[in-house]
């Protein structure tokens, strides 16, 4: 088995640092893909519950005959569940579609910027479940530097990951400099910049990149697992998501390789500023809002 290093978060919690992301898999890949990324050695899952999947992921997880407490488990809140009773009663839909009754790492999925008051009462919820012992950690997805600003400014407990979209393309270097500032783990979406080439966009794919594909021959590594290496080499939590078991156990094979100074620099070199996802202002309850069933 692959040995996949460990994270300490900001509250003493170890976190695998690679897991397998499950982001617009459909249901019943979902299962297959998770078995497949368990057999492989990971031990780290990331879900949401607008992913629709949660349910399979617990059942891949419950079939894979591993100690519960071996497999890290995290989920998001959904903006239709934002409010601090929703937000609570969104962990109890959560944690009964995976089948548990703790979740390791649950976080809020965006910022919603028309309606802060109701994202702040949603991490509020989030702090009375980590006090209740229902979550081991808690934290936040796809805020900016605003946002992030103001909730650590209102909160008590200061979160313990930020998930945002960094890959070579995209950096967001003054999101993840607050992140370290308040000692909060930068977790990557889309770390090898997935979202550039099955998304229309200005970006080319990163995976045809000449620098990074330079940097993968010299260390006989293909591009995705250099951008990985980049990731992890740089402290950063990264999710990568696919649903082919020799892609899956590939994007795990990256912890017997070193990129020097001059190549992580140069990856570093690679950033557009170009967002792939949708601008954080854009998300609103009337373009995004969608009921999260009960079962």
């Amino acid at each position: 088995m692959p040995d996949v290093s460990t994270l300490t978060l900001n509250n003493g919690v170890a976190i695998p640092a690679l897991g397998l992301g499950v982001f617009q898999t459909p249901p019943d890949e979902t299962r297959a893909a998770v078995t497949a990324a368990l057999a492989a050695g990971y031990r780290h899952i990331d879900t949401a519950a607008a992913y629709g999947n949660e349910r399979q992921v617990g059942e891949a997880v419950a079939a894979s005959g591993l100690d519960r407490a071996n497999v890290f488990i995290e989920t998001k809140i959904w903006i239709s569940d934002y409010g601090y009773d929703q937000t609570l009663h969104g962990f109890e839909k959560s944690a009964r579609k995976l089948g548990i009754d703790q979740i390791d790492l649950l976080i809020l999925h965006q910022a919603l910027p028309s309606q802060f008051e109701s994202t702040l009462e949603a991490y509020w919820a989030l702090e009375t479940l980590l006090a209740d012992g229902k979550v081991r950690a808690i934290g936040v997805s796809n805020f900016m530097v605003d946002h992030l600003t103001t909730l650590v400014d209102r909160a008590t407990v200061v979160p313990a990951v930020n998930q945002i979209e960094v890959h070579p393309y995209f950096q967001q270097r003054d999101v993840q400099a607050l992140n370290d500032e308040h000692g909060i783990l930068t977790q990557a979406w889309s770390p090898i910049g997935g979202i550039t080439f099955y998304r229309e966009g200005q970006h080319s794919s990163t995976l045809q990149d000449p620098v990074i594909g330079g940097i993968a021959a010299a260390h006989n590594k293909t591009p995705a697992q250099v951008m990985l290496r980049w990731h992890l080499q740089r402290g950063r939590s990264v999710i990568p998501k696919s649903t082919k078991p020799q892609r899956i156990a590939e994007n795990l094979d990256v912890f017997d390789f070193d990129l020097t100074d001059t190549e992580l620099a140069a990856i570093d070199a690679l950033d557009t500023d170009r967002r792939g996802g949708p601008e954080p202002e854009a998300i609103t309850l009337e373009s995004f809002g969608r009921p999260i069933p009960e079962d």
